[in-house]
């Protein structure tokens, strides 16, 4: 993080094409990770590891974060239901890897069919086995605290509940623990105060990622508030694609090149070259035709003579 100062991480490959019903074809999926590498995004989460049966979209994973691997300076993330999809994800090289823990329980049986208790099982389960391989070998272990501020399903959820959690997660062993704004229902002074009851309860080290959506106009917004609380690492999707298939209304990831070009315009590094960001597009336009792709930034292009930081102290 010494070349930047905010590290965005595209999760378009994982929580983009899981969430639509057509199949990217996978030299198309190498070629959309190929080029966001290219344009200086440094990390992706590229795909999930679980059951074919259940997200066909997702089949290829393996052979998508084998190929990322050869990619220079990106780090290949991955998204785990269980013990057995961390198997997998290892196994093909991934990076990093994260497991869902829904705050919401109900949501929880939806997404990975296992109360709460069953899933720090799976993430003792885990920490066992990354315990047992070289150091060197080990990827990084996120719990992701998913429908943190709400839930389609349930509604309102404790921020009690949370920080509960989150405390249950790093005991169980997790590197670090990231707040998920699944159902796109948080609001800056809420985003702010979780922030702050989380940390209070694990560390500040223990928290340095947000995935939050744009569902009802507030993403940028809450990337704001965020950033103002510390936060340095920022999912966003190519596009906006993405939500979540298990909750119910779901939409709306916060578009990549919207969130490049705040935080460029504002002066902050994020060693994105935008003008190859906004030329990522075509790529994920030419394999899903059909579907809506969204942001700003792409329809009315960088500025007339736009310079990064260009608003700042003129």
């Amino acid at each position: 993080m010494s070349e930047i100062d905010i590290l965005i991480s595209e999760v378009g490959p994982r929580d983009g094409l899981q969430s639509i019903e057509a199949i990217m074809p996978t030299e198309a999926k190498k070629a959309w990770v190929a080029a966001e590498a290219a344009a200086g995004i440094r990390e992706i989460e590229v795909g999930s590891f679980v059951p074919p049966k259940l997200l066909p979209q997702m089949a290829d994973t393996a052979e998508i974060v084998a190929y990322a691997r050869t990619l220079p300076g990106l780090t290949v993330a991955a998204l785990v239901p269980n013990l057995k999809g961390a198997e997998n994800a290892i196994k093909a090289g991934a990076h990093k890897i994260s497991l869902p823990l829904s705050v919401s329980e109900t949501h929880s049986k939806a997404n990975l069919r296992k109360s709460h208790e069953q899933v720090l099982d799976e993430v003792r389960a885990i920490v066992e086995l990354l315990n047992s391989l070289p150091a060197n070998q080990r990827p990084g272990f996120e719990g992701s605290l998913s429908t943190a501020f709400g839930c389609t399903l349930e509604g309102p959820v404790p921020e009690t509940k949370v920080t509960e959690l989150a405390r249950k997660l790093i005991e169980a062993g997790c590197d670090e623990v990231g707040l998920s704004d699944t159902t796109g229902m948080a609001n800056p002074r809420q985003l702010r105060r979780l922030i702050r009851l989380v940390r209070s309860e694990v560390g500040d080290d223990k928290l340095t990622g947000v995935h939050l959506h744009n569902t009802r106009g507030l993403g940028l917004a809450n990337i704001l508030a965020a950033l103002d609380e510390g936060i340095t690492t920022v999912d966003s999707s190519l596009g906006g694609l993405g939500g979540c298939p298990y909750a119910p209304g779901a939409s709306g990831n916060i578009v990549t090149e919207d969130l490049a070009f705040m935080l460029d315009s504002m002066g902050l590094r994020t060693g994105i070259d935008l003008g190859k960001l906004l030329e990522v597009r075509a790529i994920v336009t030419d394999a899903l035709p059909d579907e809506a792709m969204y942001g700003f930034t792409p329809d009315a292009g960088l500025p007339k003579g736009y310079v990064s930081g260009w608003g700042i102290g003129k």
